[in-house]
């Protein structure tokens, strides 16, 4: 199938899966014409590249992973055990993103506290504190 029926088949935009295939991650067969001819085995590889995409991993990440993979149906799975140490190693990656987004979630949900707290409302209010605020604050050194 070419490239626009491929694309409506497997959810993913043109400019998409030519990306994919820029990161070696999808290989599709040319015609003679250079249109790209996409089979069964393409729409298996598209839909592990958005599985492995959406548990967070980078393309780089997925080119090494991907060959290790099987489809058993509905999802892709892992074929082989090497596969352990970059799983977990993007776990840990994935840990440490979520860690930084609820601390900066804290960080927010002071600030709005802080905010109610103020009981000022209006802009000009606000400019007057901030004004205020910047005159008595100390001078770098």
């Amino acid at each position: 199938m070419r490239m626009g029926e491929f694309s409506r088949r497997t959810g993913v935009s043109q400019r998409s899966l030519r990306y994919y295939e820029e990161q070696g991650l999808l290989s599709p067969a040319r015609r003679p014409s250079g249109y790209r001819e996409y089979g069964e085995a393409d729409v298996v590889t598209v839909r592990g590249i958005r599985m492995l995409l959406a548990a967070g991993l980078g393309t780089a990440v997925i080119a090494e992973l991907l060959p290790c993979m099987v489809d058993e149906g509905r999802i892709l799975e892992p074929a082989c055990s090497s596969m352990l140490p970059d799983l977990r190693r993007e776990r840990a990656r994935v840990d440490e993103a979520a860690a930084a987004l609820l601390a900066a979630r804290d960080r927010l949900d002071a600030l709005i506290e802080l905010t109610a707290e103020s009981g000022v409302t209006d802009e000009e209010a606000c400019a007057t504190v901030a004004a205020r605020t910047a005159a008595t604050a100390p001078s770098p050194p």
